[in-house]
This record gives structure tokens, C-alpha cells and sequence, in this order.
């Protein structure tokens, strides 16, 4: 019988080096948010109901904006597709003691680096160690934000501006280093950085709406990337 790795000690352990790395990302977040004129306690609500970077800085440039709901759903469903797949990798992975409720509570918490974690366990994972994994980064996304957003309040332009770059660095150290090890991703991130431009500099199209950017940039680049560049299935 193949083991399974149930210990929520084990899991709270695993999660404690995501969890201090989530610390200075949502600290970002919560200085934007505070710059955008939003009182600390809407950037610690958000951050408390989702999980997703990429995700709640695209949401708060559409909540600023007053963009409409299908625009915001749209691109959340876009720029978080990818946790759908991860989920059923994950799916795989699950020992009997994750009933269908627990699926969807550990679900909430999928994260990028949850999941590669749990993903890179021996043998089946269970419940109790999901959610000790989980726990630390929920707790380091949320201080992070907290702090990021009382600073925010309390800093200097001049230092607020200087912090908020980091999340530009974030995204940097996402793509750079895929990139330079395959050719394929390198030329759908140009691809995406040069429709991104378009959106921007070229008349008519910048009128469009910053959303409705994002969800026409990722599935064009990602789709002619997937055209062109298909990934070789070993026989």
C-alpha cells in the first residue's frame, strides 16, 4: 500500500519558508491598495478571501476603476485558470481522508507553491498535512498585507513609491528564469509584452479597458504559443 503523509505538524513545517516569502509580496500589495485611496481594512479583507497575487493586484487596478463585474470575473477566470489544472493534478494525490468538503476548503488554499510542495511529496498526502501546509502562508499573506498597508499609511511618498516596485521584481523572477531555459516561453512573454504595448501606446485601443487587456493578451499569447511551439509528447 502506498503511504500517505497525514501529519499536521509536518505540513505546518513545509509551509513556514512559503508562508515568510508570502510576507513581502502582500506587503506590496497592501501599500498599493493603500495608495489607491482604500482604508487598510479593505486590502487585510481581500487578502483574507483570496489567495491569488497575480490575481488581486489585476482585481484592485478594475476595483479603482469602477470596472463592471463580468470584466472582473472574466479576468480573475483567466489569470487563475491554472489553479483549476493544478487542482487536478493535486486530485491525484489525495489519500481517503479527504472527503469532497475537505477538496473544497483545501482548494481555497492551491497556491503556486502549496501545490509544489504537496505535488512533490512521496506517496498520497492527507487532509491534516494539507492543512498545516496551508496554514503558515495564509497567516504570512494576510500580516504581510496588514503591515504593507499600515505602512503605507505612515511612510513617505518618496519611500512608498521606492517599496512599491518590489512586485515588479515579483513577476521578473517569475518569467526570466523559464525563459531563458526554453525559447518557447521567452517569445510568448515578448509576444505579451508587445500586445501589452499596443494596448497602451496605439490609439483606439487604448481606450480599452485594462481587464478586457489582460484577458486578450494571455489567451492570444498563450494560444499562438501553444500553436506554435507544442510541447513533444515522449513516446
Amino acid at each position: 500500500m502506498e503511504q500517505s503523509n497525514n501529519c499536521f505538524s509536518q505540513g505546518l513545517r513545509d509551509g513556514i519558508p512559503i508562508g515568510l516569502g508570502y510576507v513581502s509580496v502582500s506587503f506590496a500589495f497592501g501599500m498599493m491598495v493603500v495608495s489607491q485611496g482604500l482604508p487598510p481594512w479593505v486590502a487585510v479583507a481581500i487578502s483574507m478571501t483570496n489567495l491569488t497575487s497575480a490575481g488581486q493586484f489585476a482585481g484592485l487596478s478594475l476595483i479603482v476603476t469602477g470596472a463592471p463585474y463580468v470584466e472582473m470575473a472574466l479576468t480573475q477566470l483567466v489569470i487563475n485558470l491554472r489553479y483549476a489544472l493544478m487542482s487536478l493534478s493535486l486530485s491525484q494525490k489525495l489519500d481517503n481522508t479527504v472527503t469532497l468538503l475537505h477538496r473544497f476548503l483545501i482548494s481555497f488554499g492551491n497556491t503556486d507553491e502549496i501545490f509544489a510542495v504537496a505535488s512533490g511529496n512521496p506517496g498520497k498526502v492527507g487532509k491534516k498535512y494539507l492543512y498545516g501546509l496551508i496554514v503558515a502562508p495564509y497567516i504570512g499573506w494576510t500580516l504581510g498585507t496588514l503591515l504593507g498597508a499600515i505602512a503605507g499609511e505612515i511612510l513617505p511618498n518618496t519611500v512608498r513609491s521606492t517599496l512599491g516596485i518590489a512586485i515588479y521584481g515579483m513577476f521578473l523572477a517569475i518569467i526570466i528564469p523559464p525563459a531563458r531555459q526554453n525559447k518557447a516561453v521567452l517569445r510568448v512573454v515578448v509576444l505579451a509584452v508587445f500586445m501589452s504595448c499596443l494596448f497602451y501606446w496605439m490609439p483606439v485601443l487604448n481606450q480599452v479597458s485594462s481587464g478586457f487587456v489582460i484577458i486578450i493578451c494571455a489567451l492570444v499569447a498563450a494560444g499562438l504559443g501553444a500553436w506554435l511551439f507544442p510541447i513533444q509528447e515522449e513516446v
